[in-house]
C-alpha cells in the first residue's frame, strides 16, 4: 500500500499552531485580536453590475476567500484523481460505499443539527434550521493526523478517511454557497469561470494528447496558462456570490494529469511531472503558511463562549455524522457493495468517529451560515472541542490493541 506524503502532517501542525496562537491572543487581548483580523486593507465601491456591496478586503476575508482557494484546489485535485484515473479510489464500483457513507454522514449531521438545535437552542437571533450547513464539512489535515496515529501510515482505512474528509469539505463549502442568506448570487458570472476553463483547454490542455508533437506537449505542459485561468476562474466564482475558496476547483478537470492514481496524497506523486502534479508540488510550502494564517485569523477560541449552540455543533459532529455514515455504509454493504480491501467494519467505526472532527470548513461557514456574535462564537468553540474526538479515538484504538 502506498505511503501518504509527510507534508500532510506539516499542514496539521501549521493549522494547530495558528489556532493556538489565536486562542491565546483572543483570551488575553480580545480587542486587539479582532481589530487585527478585521483591519481594512482595501475598500472599494464597485459598480452595481459587478456587486451590490462594497469590496472590502481584511486579513479575515483575504485568507478565507482568497488563500484558502489554494488549499481547496490541492485537496480537490486528489478527489478528482480518485474519481477519474485508473486505480482511483472512487473509480467504478469502488465508489459506491465511500460515496454512500459520505452522503449518509451529511444527512446525519444535518438531521442532528436540526433536532438538537430545536431542543436546546436559546439564542435570540436563531431561527429554525439556521446554520445547518456548518456540520457538513470535516477536517482533512487534522483527521489525517489522528488517522495516521490510529491506523499507521499505509493502512487502507487511512486512505478511506482522507477520501471522506475531502468530500465532506468540498460539499460543505458548496452547501454554504447555495444556502447563504446574505449571498448576492449572480450566477451568470460563472460564465467568466466557464470561459477561462474553455480557453485554457482549447489553447493549451488539449495539446497534451499522446499522438501530438513534442512542441504541442511543451505548450500543454506550461504552468502559467493554468495559473492565469485560475485567477479568472476565482474572480468569476467570487462575482457570482459563491465562496471564493471554491474558485479554483472548476479548473482541475482540464489540467493535464497522470494516467493513473497512486493514492490520496501519495508520496510517489512527488516524482510526477504532469502540470496538475507540478502545480500541487509548488503549493506544498505555501499551503502550510495558508493553514497557519487560517488558524490565526479563524481559530481564536473564546474560552467563555460555551453556549447551547456549542452542544448543537458537537451533537451534529459527534453523533449525527458518524451514525449517518455507518448506517449508509451498512445499507450498501447489505446490497453487496464491499468495503475497500483491508478495511474492516471496526476500522470504519473509527473512521466515522474521526470524520466528526470539524474545524477548517465548519469554521469557514460560521460567519455566513450563522448570525454573528455569541451564537457564532459558541459554534466556533464547538468546532474546537470537536477535536477532542481525536483523543477518544486514539484511546479506543489502544484499548482495542490490548484486547
Amino acid at each position: 500500500m502506498y505511503r501518504v506524503s509527510p507534508f500532510v502532517r506539516h499542514f496539521a501542525f501549521a493549522l494547530l499552531s495558528g489556532i493556538g496562537l489565536a486562542t491565546l491572543w483572543v483570551n488575553l487581548a480580545a480587542g486587539s485580536y479582532y481589530d487585527a483580523i478585521e483591519w481594512r486593507l482595501l475598500s472599494l465601491s464597485l459598480p452595481g453590475w459587478l456587486s451590490s456591496t462594497p469590496f472590502v478586503v481584511t486579513p479575515l476575508s483575504l485568507v478565507a476567500d482568497g488563500l484558502m482557494a489554494l488549499f481547496l484546489f490541492f485537496v480537490g485535485k486528489e478527489l478528482w484523481e480518485a474519481l477519474i484515473l485508473e486505480r482511483g479510489a472512487l473509480s467504478g464500483k469502488r465508489a459506491v460505499l465511500p460515496l454512500a457513507a459520505m452522503i449518509g454522514g451529511w444527512i446525519g449531521a444535518v438531521v442532528a443539527w436540526l433536532v438538537i438545535g430545536a431542543l436546546v437552542e436559546t439564542a435570540l437571533e436563531a431561527t429554525p434550521g439556521v446554520g445547518w450547513a456548518v456540520p457538513i464539512g470535516s477536517d482533512v489535515v487534522l483527521g489525517y493526523l489522528i488517522g495516521r496515529r490510529v491506523f499507521g501510515p499505509g493502512h487502507p482505512a487511512l486512505h478511506l478517511l482522507l477520501l471522506l474528509t475531502i468530500g465532506n469539505d468540498i460539499a460543505g463549502l458548496v452547501a454554504l454557497g447555495l444556502v447563504d442568506p446574505a449571498a448576492d448570487l449572480r450566477i451568470l458570472w460563472l460564465g467568466l469561470t466557464a470561459l477561462a476553463v474553455a480557453a485554457v483547454w482549447w489553447g493549451f490542455a488539449r495539446h497534451a494528447r499522446a499522438e501530438l508533437t513534442e512542441r504541442d506537449h511543451r505548450r500543454a505542459f506550461q504552468l502559467w496558462p493554468y495559473m492565469l485561468a485560475g485567477a479568472v476562474s476565482w474572480l468569476g466564482v467570487v462575482l457570482a456570490g459563491l465562496p471564493g475558496a471554491l474558485g479554483l476547483l472548476p479548473l482541475i478537470p482540464v489540467i493535464p494529469h497522470a494516467d493513473r492514481a497512486f493514492g490520496l496524497f501519495a508520496e510517489a506523486e512527488e516524482f510526477l511531472h504532469d502540470p496538475l502534479n507540478r502545480l500541487a508540488h509548488l503549493l506544498v510550502k505555501p499551503i502550510a503558511v495558508v493553514l497557519f494564517l487560517f488558524g490565526l485569523t479563524r481559530g481564536g477560541i473564546d474560552l467563555l463562549a460555551l453556549a447551547p449552540t456549542t452542544v448543537t455543533v458537537l451533537g451534529a459532529m459527534w453523533l449525527g455524522k458518524p451514525l449517518g455514515l455507518l448506517i449508509a455504509a451498512a445499507v450498501v454493504g447489505i446490497w453487496g457493495y464491499a468495503m475497500p480491501a483491508g478495511v474492516r467494519f471496526r476500522d470504519l467505526v473509527l473512521v466515522a468517529l474521526i470524520s466528526g472532527i470539524g474545524f477548517t470548513v465548519p469554521v469557514l461557514a460560521l460567519d455566513t451560515a450563522l448570525p454573528g456574535g455569541g451564537m457564532a462564537e459558541a459554534a466556533r468553540a464547538g468546532c474546537a472541542l470537536s477535536m477532542a474526538m481525536g483523543l477518544l479515538v486514539i484511546l479506543i484504538a489502544r484499548l482495542r490493541q490490548k484486547a
